[in-house]
This record gives C-alpha cells, structure tokens and sequence, in this order.
C-alpha cells in the first residue's frame, strides 16, 4: 500500500514541477491571475509538506517560508483577513523546495500509521484517507496551472501514470 501512496505522490509532483517548468517569467507572477500561478505551484508545495509531517505540531515549515504565502485567498482562521502580497518566489527557489519534499517523501510515507487520525484537527478522516486527499489536492491546482499554460502558452501537462523509483 505504501509503495502505491509514494508512486501516486511522485507523479502528482512530477506533474505539478512540470508545471512550474513550462511557465515563462512573465506569466509566473502576472497579476490577471488571482492568485498568481506561482502563488498556486506555493500553495500546493506548502500543503503537501504540510500533510505529509505526522500532525500539525510536528510540521516545520521550509526555511524560506514566508507566513500567509501559503493562502490563497480570504483566511477563514483568520477572520477573512487576505494573505500578505509580497515579492513572490522565484521558479528556482519552489523548484528547490519541491526537491526537498521529494527527498524525504519516501520516509515520510513509510512512517505513516494509516490505520491513525489524520493528525490535522480541521481534517476529520483517518490518515490513510489523508494521503488521497493530498494527492488530490497537488492534482486540482496541477490542473489550475495546466489550464493557465494552455490558455496563455498553448502548452499541456503530460500525463504521468506512476512515479520514478516507486514501487
């Protein structure tokens, strides 16, 4: 089972770094998207780090976090407050985080109790179910960003069916 969870995360990754390759330097910030498509590739990278750590005490957030980056929009644990703007990341920098979060995916998944609570008290499922609703996750703002590219570029996403070195 852990070996199928690691293969579904790696190709939901691969497809969302294929994403944030493909974009060029004037659409990863280009403000007619709300949010900015490189605040979607943070958002998507943040909250898989996030759900991939034991439960949210366990959580440490990237070195390079900037807090409320990782909204999207009005924050409900904040009373509608919206997030901070700021200088976004670059495409480097993202591509280095998701880098790290393939580094310790193997290990992160192997230590998973699956039979455990979610660890996230907002999430009031198991953690095996966790794992899908991670994966599903990386996959709608994938496809957010694979319509972005499509529209502005003409380019798609390919389809990656397992991940490298799984299984």
């Amino acid at each position: 089972m852990k070996d199928i969870i690691k293969s579904q995360y790696k190709a939901s990754l691969a497809m969302l770094r294929d994403a944030i390759e493909k974009c060029t330097e004037p659409l990863w910030a280009d403000e007619r998207y709300k949010p900015p498509f490189w605040r979607i590739a943070y958002h998507g990278l943040f909250f898989t780090d996030l759900y991939l750590s034991e439960n949210v005490e366990e959580f440490s957030p990237w070195a390079k976090h900037i807090d409320e980056y990782e909204s999207l929009g009005p924050m409900i644990h904040k009373g509608g407050k919206l997030p901070k703007e700021g200088p976004p990341y670059a495409k480097d920098e993202l591509q280095e985080y998701y880098d790290l979060i393939i580094e310790k995916l193997d290990a992160a998944v192997d230590s998973l109790e699956l039979d455990q609570t979610s660890g996230f008290p907002w999430l009031p499922f198991g953690k095996l179910e966790l794992q899908f609703y991670n994966i599903r996750h990386i996959h709608h703002h994938a496809g957010q960003l694979s319509l972005i590219l499509r529209t502005e570029l003409g380019q798609e996403l390919g389809w990656i069916a397992m991940g490298k070195g799984s299984g």
